[in-house]
């Protein structure tokens, strides 16, 4: 027993254990009946379950081994299955609250010595003599109406385990997650589905791994399926879930569970957009009745959405000689602070002209550090020497756009976070050169291809099909619909059509 702990008792007929010879005789009891102080317990629970681990999807046994390891620190019953018993037997290790291990190698009979088993439960005539000699055997039906029936009454510790098991719904797993759960549920511990494997997809997942880490997400945390990544991954996502801010709709993961509908412009110009048609409220008014229209034809949530035009191709070439007109921090505040307000997310979008985009990016720091507060690049509006706005279509390398996927994740994840949107606008394959070269490793990002295509119908398909020629992996698409260059514009139903369905749309 672990050193200085108060172990409460539940009393289960004693008797029942004397007479099996899995306690001694010379047992003191309290008035009550219940035992005193001094009593062995039977069936206990480690303190400090194991470290923060991911368990070996398609191995039941070492499943089982794992987890009465990490979890029981005695069990004078044990259950032993094969595989084939398994599932049957599962459901009277979780009520009877035994450890249920698998097989009968020399690692299973090492583990039960360690819980001090002296019976075992088994169906089916499994021959457990490997086990060793001493042990009594009870063979039972757990099919049967009262299947516990000839298990002898023990004694449960009644802390229960601060273990928990997180699982992945939609990974076929099997007998690993009944075997899984049978153990964890056996002692008491919580069981979370995880789908995705990623605990911060959701206000609701986020609330039950914080529930299941408890304080110290790097221990007594079993992930169950290759979803999760390793033990680092899954302490790391579970340490976001308790500190990191949520994004707009909950969640802390921008894509794909949750689509987004965007009012595209910037303030006080109707000419650019209709976001800026109307002031803050109006326009905030005018895109959740966008989500409105959008949400019977989704199968995820719809969130609304800003697309702030916040550098603004000129034709002049202004004072820094860019051909860019930036609006300030201060202009945008007022946007930025109501739509966070209003549960909107916003993106600023960049116009740089002839300076990189890195370098107007790094204008609005203040702005980013907002949670609800993502990126546009607009490659039409790079220019390079010599070429100017309406003369040339402008273009970008994947070099630069790296430069930016770097600086934009590290403030991600350097001031905790969630997932950033982080937009590339295109019309043209010409406009991002070595698209294949596009960083779309830093998880930090959601980073999104928004095909602007313009026009009839079948010209927009064209655009947004040929966009997606080798296009990297772990790219969203997104869509523009234009009210007076679309002919006609597309219906949100027609827009939710369009294969893939796109996780942002916005409006200009």
């Amino acid at each position: 027993m672990t050193q200085g702990r108060s172990t409460p008792f539940t009393r289960r007929s004693f008797v029942g254990l004397v007479a099996a010879g899995l306690v001694g005789a010379a047992t003191a009891c309290t008035n009550d009946g219940t035992p005193d102080g001094d009593q062995q317990v039977v069936v206990s629970f480690l303190d400090e379950p194991g470290a923060t681990a991911v368990l070996p999807a398609g191995n039941p046994a070492e499943i089982a081994l794992t987890l009465s390891a990490a979890i029981f620190e005695t069990a004078h019953v044990a259950v032993v299955a094969t595989e084939d018993t398994a599932e049957a037997l599962a459901p009277l290790a979780t009520t009877a609250q035994l450890p249920l291990l698998i097989g009968t190698d020399q690692a299973v009979a090492d583990e039960l010595s360690r819980l001090g088993a002296a019976t075992i439960v088994t169906a089916d005539g499994t021959d457990l003599t490997e086990l060793g000699e001493d042990l009594e055997i009870l063979d039972v039906d757990p099919a049967a109406e009262d299947a516990a029936g000839p298990l002898p009454e023990v004694s449960i510790d009644e802390t229960p385990t601060t273990a928990a098991l997180l699982l992945d719904p939609d990974q076929e797993l099997a007998l690993d997650a009944v075997v899984a759960r049978a153990l964890v549920e056996a002692a008491g511990g919580t069981v979370t589905e995880v789908p995705g494997g990623d605990p911060r997809i959701s206000g609701d997942t986020i609330t039950a791994a914080q529930d299941a880490a408890g304080a110290d997400p790097a221990s007594g945390v079993f992930a169950l399926g290759d979803s999760f990544g390793d033990a680092e991954q899954v302490i790391a996502r579970l340490t976001a879930a308790m500190t990191v801010p949520q994004l707009p709709g909950g969640g802390q993961i921008a894509f794909p569970h949750r689509r987004m509908i965007a009012a595209y412009g910037t303030p006080g110009s109707a000419s650019l957009g209709i976001l800026g048609e109307q002031d803050l409220p109006a326009t905030i008014e005018r895109v959740q009745q966008l989500v409105a229209d959008y949400e019977p034809h989704s199968d995820t949530p719809v969130v609304p959405a800003f697309e702030i035009i916040t550098t603004i191709a000129s034709s002049e070439q202004g004072g820094d000689g860019d051909y860019s007109s930036e609006l300030s921090v201060e202009t945008l505040r007022e946007w930025v602070d109501g739509a966070g307000e209003a549960g909107v997310y916003v993106v600023l979008d960049l116009q740089p002209g002839t300076t990189d985009f890195l370098t107007q990016a790094k204008l609005y720091e203040e702005l980013l550090l907002q949670p609800h507060v993502g990126l546009a690049l607009d490659p039409e509006w790079r220019l390079k020497p010599g070429q100017r706005h309406m003369a040339q279509i402008g273009s970008v390398t994947a070099a630069e756009v790296n430069e930016v996927i770097t600086w934009l994740a590290d403030l991600t994840a350097e001031n905790s976070l969630p997932q950033k949107v982080l937009i590339l606008h295109q019309f043209r394959l010409s406009m991002i050169t070595d698209r294949q070269d596009l960083d779309t490793s830093r998880e930090e990002l959601a980073i999104t291809l928004h095909a602007d295509g313009n026009g009839a119908p079948g010209d927009k398909l064209a655009t947004w099909n040929t966009l997606q020629t080798d296009l990297p992996e772990g790219i969203f698409m997104a869509w523009k619909n234009f009210y007076d260059e679309d002919s006609p514009t597309f219906t949100p139903e027609e827009t939710y059509a369009v294969e893939p369905r796109p996780w942002f749309v916005s409006y200009q």
